[in-house]
């Protein structure tokens, strides 16, 4: 795929952090959608030219799926940065296209000492010791620094429980974890949590603390966008943090800032009164 970029200022001053899936992407892909997310690329063309704005993708998913969806929505133009694989993997775009790893993050997963040997034992100690079992994600396999499971919910208390045990298990055996509600809408089953194991000290948001030091830009010159769960803490980490009108019922009982609309509108809706302020 030939990649077309947003604009690249010489100088960065404000900085916007999208979730991919339900959030930049809709999966449903409708006409009406297909066209908000047009319109929406052309707005946020403008915004990065106009206000010197660089843009980053913070999502679960991998580069190949990514580019799949892209494909699939037709979308013109790629961000700056992709922070794929839930933070493990960070990538930065340049004008040409041109898609290179970022050594600084590299260098930090490799100080973090993850390891799957780890995160097998920490399955182990949870199904011996605790009667709680993990189903792997065999349809996205385990990539690189990401091991994705999921924990199908049983009663209200076996659940609670069952999502505190793996949190304790994961500080023991020193892994990031990440669990959230599935989203069906993304693809996901009902009535189970994501749970993915990534390396300490990564992570969304993790991802946006980063970036802002790597560009040097102010925390209130900071936007992030997200859906569900697992997107909180980057919205948190922001000084505009937003879930879409579309977001879960988990997520807006999380976070207090809501979208009146959803996907793209919802997303235009909060920039233009942001940078509307902007001179």
């Amino acid at each position: 795929m030939n990649k077309k970029t947003y604009p690249h200022r010489k100088e960065t001053r404000a900085l916007i952090f999208f979730d991919f899936d339900e959030t930049y992407f809709p999966h449903a892909c409708t006409v009406e959608q297909l066209g908000m997310l047009q319109q929406m690329e052309m707005y946020l063309h403008d915004v990065c030219h106009q206000y010197h704005v660089k843009i980053g993708w913070v999502t679960g998913s991998s580069m190949a799926h990514i580019e799949s969806k892209m494909q699939k929505a037709n979308l013109t133009y790629w961000p700056h940065f992709i922070s794929s694989n839930l933070g493990t993997e960070l990538y930065m775009i340049d004008e040409e296209g041109n898609t290179n790893r970022l050594s600084e993050w590299e260098a930090k997963i490799e100080a973090s000492g993850f390891s799957k040997e780890a995160v097998q034992s920490l399955l182990h100690q949870l199904c011996t010791d605790y009667q709680v079992v993990l189903t792997p994600q065999t349809q996205f396999g385990q990539q690189g620094y990401k091991m994705n499971y999921y924990y199908y919910t049983k009663s209200e208390q076996d659940t609670h429980s069952a999502l505190g045990i793996i949190r304790k298990l994961a500080d023991k055996y020193e892994v990031e974890v990440n669990i959230n509600r599935c989203n069906p809408k993304a693809g996901d089953p009902e009535n189970a949590y994501d749970v993915d194991f990534i390396p300490k000290g990564t992570g969304k948001a993790a991802t946006v603390h980063f970036m802002k030091a790597y560009y040097d830009v102010s925390h209130h010159q900071t936007l992030a966008f997200g859906d569900s769960g697992n997107d909180i803490d980057m919205l948190k980490a922001v000084k505009h943090g937003y879930l879409l009108f579309n977001a879960t019922d988990e997520a807006k009982s999380l976070h207090a800032q809501h979208t009146s609309a959803a996907y793209g509108e919802g997303i235009m809706e909060v920039c233009q009164q942001v940078f509307s302020s902007v001179k």
